[in-house]
């Protein structure tokens, strides 16, 4: 079992940046692949960025050269620094978890971002 808690959402204005957490804990945070997905209002939740064991990276066609994804084995978080934030990445946004060898996701509870333009 995987207990994702997400930190870090609010309001933002446009063109500035912003840095969600999440923490997990129940497993060994080694093992996990992590990402953040985003649900925007009124559509489907979507791919922001994954990091897996290896620190290999993904990005969301919409979110590349801005978003960067990163990993802390240490304090067992993984952060998404969002620069250059646009009104369109306004989202309800959600740490993902999955252990390397498995297909079942774990999810957080989400945290709102609101960017204004």
């Amino acid at each position: 079992q995987v207990h994702l808690v997400e930190s870090g959402g609010g309001l933002v204005q446009a063109g500035g940046s912003l840095t969600l957490s999440c923490v997990a804990s129940g497993s060994i945070f080694s093992d996990l692949n992590m990402g953040w997905y985003r649900q925007p209002p009124g559509k489907q939740r979507e791919l922001v960025a994954t990091i897996d064991s290896g620190y290999a990276e993904i990005y969301g066609e919409s979110v590349a050269g801005r978003f960067t994804i990163s990993r802390d084995k240490a304090k067992n978080t993984v952060s998404l620094q969002m620069s250059s934030v646009k009104p369109e990445d306004t989202a309800v946004y959600y740490c993902q978890a999955q252990f390397r060898w498995g297909s079942i996701d774990y999810w957080g509870q989400g945290t709102q971002v609101t960017v204004s333009s």
